[in-house]
């Protein structure tokens, strides 16, 4: 079940926590990856230890260094990717960043890096997927987008916004490219522990965890899990969807 051999994946933001547990989890499931990021001595490294531990039968997982604040190297992207693995069937948007301010203190340069990077270059890249997918009569796409999406956060009024920008965009793009096969969702991350969260101090997670019910923060390994069931064969009747991962903090319906 869940089985994805034979199928070649591209994951942005593939070197961070949640990008490389999404990665780990399709790989573990037979799909052939290209990482994709802007360190590329993270991604080699990665890249490396991705090899190492999932052998694929068609041919080493692969590293595609690319700024996605660039527009020039977002567009080369997804033809990367196709020429490195040959065709490409899974697109997983996960990169984005933060530049956190409350309302009346945001610049406007906070504002257009998020809605950039994590607005516009993820519709660049779906665009970019959609002919080659709607070709071959198959793909999936899906974008990490977050919890604030739904409910907000203050400071995030950029993030929020490009988050729910994610889902509504989703839904078009589901509708346009349903009839060719193609399925296109969005998984929505709560409190996940990463690196980043790892340095908090006890008193804040503490805190962030008496917000959720099951008392605790998520892993990377179950956005993995979700993003793995939703690039299978059997999540082919869902589409537009997101899918929250949130450990019961925000109860969307």
């Amino acid at each position: 079940m869940f089985d994805l051999t034979g199928m070649n994946a591209l994951v942005t933001g593939a070197s961070g926590g949640i990008g490389s547990a999404i990665a780990r989890a399709l790989a573990a499931q037979g799909a052939r990856i290209a990482l994709s990021g802007s360190n590329g001595s993270k991604l080699r490294a990665f890249r490396e230890e991705l090899n190492d531990q999932f052998e694929h039968d068609q041919g080493d997982h692969v590293e595609i260094t690319c700024d996605l604040s660039n527009k020039v190297q977002v567009e080369e992207l997804i033809p990367a990717a196709i020429d490195t693995l040959g065709s490409l069937d899974i697109l997983v948007n996960n990169a984005g960043i933060t530049r956190d301010n409350l309302a009346m203190r945001m610049k406007d340069e906070e504002w257009d890096q998020v809605i950039s990077l994590n607005l516009e270059s993820t519709f660049r890249l779906m665009r970019a997927a959609a002919r080659p997918m709607m070709k071959a009569r198959f793909g999936r796409v899906i974008t990490i987008t977050s919890v604030v999406g739904a409910t907000g956060n203050p400071g995030q009024m950029n993030y929020a916004a490009a988050k729910a920008g994610i889902t509504g965009m989703t839904k078009s793009f589901a509708q346009e490219v349903a009839s060719r096969g193609i399925t296109a969702n969005c998984v929505a991350p709560g409190f996940i522990r990463t690196p980043m969260t790892d340095v908090l101090p006890d008193t804040v997670k503490e805190a962030l965890n008496a917000r959720i019910p099951m008392g605790r923060m998520g892993e990377g390994e179950d956005i993995g899990s979700a993003v793995a069931f939703l690039a299978s064969k059997e999540a082919g009747y869902i589409t537009g969807q997101t899918l929250h991962v949130n450990g019961g903090m925000a109860m969307i319906s």
